[in-house]
């Protein structure tokens, strides 16, 4: 097997969730927080960047929702962010 650029993205973005939920479980994060959703975006986006080297559906489906589920997470996290200044 050669290890090539796109494993080593891949794997950078499968840490990044890894240690993203690691993180919640150790209740060193909130899953409200705009950093949770952030990094948890940015590890799904690493890992689709991999599979435009390695394809496998299963593995891009999920990245896909994760992705957009983490985009939903950045929406609420600057919503309340914005009510929260705005309040005060």
């Amino acid at each position: 097997m050669n290890y090539e650029w796109h494993d080593l993205i891949g794997n950078l973005g499968v840490v990044l969730i890894i240690g993203t939920y690691l993180l919640l479980q150790l209740e060193r994060m909130r899953s409200t927080s705009l950093s949770y959703s952030i990094l948890n975006g940015a590890g799904a986006l690493l890992i689709l960047v991999s599979l435009t080297q390695a394809f496998n559906l299963s593995s891009f489906i999920i990245e896909i929702c994760w992705l957009a589920i983490s985009g939903i997470g950045i929406a609420g996290a600057l919503r309340r962010r914005a009510a929260a200044c705005a309040a005060g």
